[in-house]
Order: C-alpha cells, then sequence, then structure tokens
C-alpha cells in the first residue's frame, strides 16, 4: 500500500519531479545529513530549493507495524504548527508505503526557508546577532510564544534544540524537524514541558546572559516577575541534564 501526496498549486515540472515515491527515491542533491532512519537531500526544482527526507524506517521495535512511523508523525506535527500559528516550513509532498503491512519507506519534502540560520550554527560561529540585545529580545518572545502554544494544546516538542529553530534576516523564526513530538496530559506532559525547556536553556545557558533566559522564562509563562511555582520549575530546567550526560 503506497500513499503520496502533493500540495495544491505547485510548478508543474515540481509536480514531475516529486510525482510519486519512486520518483522521490530517486532524487538526486546536495546532501546535508542522515541517521540510521533517514536522510535529507537538498534538491532545486524550477528555481526553488526543497528539502527531501527519506526515511527507510518506522523508528524502534514494533513501530514498523504499529503506531505511527516518524515520517507520519513528521508532516503531521508540522501540519499542527501551521495550525496553530507557529510558523514552520511549507510542506510541499509527504507519504509512506506498507509492505505486508510493515512500513517500508516514507518521505516529507518541504520548501526551503531562504536566509535562515538556525540558532546552534549561530551559537557555534559566535554570531554577533546573539550579543545584540534587541536582536535577542525579539527572537526570544517570539520561541517564548510558540513554546507556550505548543504546551498550552498538551504537546511537547521532545527534542525543542537550538538546531531546530531557524531565523531568518528579518528576525522571524521557524520550528523544523519535530518527528518525535506528541500529545501528552498529567504529569507525563509535566515532564515533557521541563525537557523541552531545558533542551533550550541547554546551549541558552553557555550563550545568553542570566537576565536574558529569565526574561525568556517569564515570556513564556507570561509573568512579570518570578512565583514560588516558577522558582520550583526554574530549579527543574536547570537540573534535568545534570547526571544524564
Amino acid at each position: 500500500m503506497t500513499g503520496w501526496k502533493l500540495a495544491a498549486g505547485l510548478d508543474a515540472e515540481v509536480c514531475e519531479r516529486f510525482a510519486d515515491l519512486d520518483q522521490v527515491f530517486a532524487a538526486e542533491g546536495q546532501w546535508i545529513t542522515s541517521d540510521p532512519l533517514s536522510e535529507v537531500l537538498r534538491v532545486e526544482c524550477a528555481g526553488v530549493a526543497y528539502y527531501v527526507k527519506r526515511y527507510w524506517g518506522a523508528g524502534k521495535g514494533l513501530r514498523r507495524y504499529i503506531g505511527r512511523p516518524r515520517v507520519k508523525a513528521e508532516w503531521q506535527n508540522l501540519k499542527h504548527f501551521a495550525k496553530w500559528g507557529i510558523p514552520t516550513a511549507s510542506i510541499v509532498g509527504y507519504g509512506l508505503e506498507r509492505r505486508h503491512g510493515a512500513f517500508a519507506r516514507g518521505a516529507l519534502i518541504t520548501r526551503e526557508l531562504e536566509n535562515t540560520l538556525d540558532l546552534a550554527q549561530m551559537a557555534a560561529a559566535g554570531d554577533p546577532r546573539l550579543r545584540d540585545r534587541h536582536w535577542v529580545a525579539a527572537v526570544s518572545e517570539q520561541l517564548a510564544t510558540a513554546t507556550r502554544t505548543l504546551h498550552k494544546h498538551h504537546f511537547a516538542h521532545n527534542d525543542l534544540k537550538w538546531r531546530n529553530l531557524l531565523v531568518n534576516d528579518r528576525r522571524e523564526l521557524f520550528f523544523i524537524d519535530c518527528p518525535t513530538g506528541t500529545f501528552w496530559w498529567g504529569p507525563w506532559l509535566s515532564y515533557r514541558i521541563i525537557k523541552d525547556l531545558a533542551c533550550l536553556d541547554k546551549v541558552a545557558s553557555k550563550t545568553l546572559s542570566r537576565t536574558q533566559r529569565l526574561r525568556f522564562y517569564l515570556q513564556y509563562r507570561k509573568r512579570d516577575a518570578l512565583s514560588a511555582s516558577g522558582k520550583r520549575q526554574v530549579r527543574r530546567i536547570i537540573k534535568f541534564f545534570e547526571g544524564r550526560e
């Protein structure tokens, strides 16, 4: 069983290039990254660049047969982001193939977000914008709002690292790459919220000032000052990765 869907209004050349999974898996382009389950290529077509993420693994264990394969989770999560008003890459095509009930392969294609860098790249390169308090404040506010929106919908990203956050030359923030995010409730949601915030703070603690980190947290909580519960949560965030690395 194979299902493949393209977005409406695409250029005819793009539709032909990415017509089905066979075409997508035959596509050649600039290698970006890979892991045991997938690879990402940058492919140019009709003057536009696209990121083609090809999966040949669904995930661990029984995920090949039951549950959501990672590729399906990724395209569904990007759709959630768009629905909730969180800026993300536009989906161009998506789908998967099963053989004898087991996941065989799948793909997700997104349009390139032009003139962007991920925050991890910027931090590693010592980008001067991270020393500009006005630039940091503008991006921090967007990040706090988007993260609060995720959590308000009982959704945790589960890999909310700086490398999965893109910023363009107009200081606009975008969320990308979320194959492991899902919905949680009760204490499980509380734990995942702490993990999301701790992932963000992991690089922030080495890159930003304590004042900037605190301002982000207050923006996230929509508070002017730390409450007693806020102080407890901050301590959990700071200690989350202690002894884990």
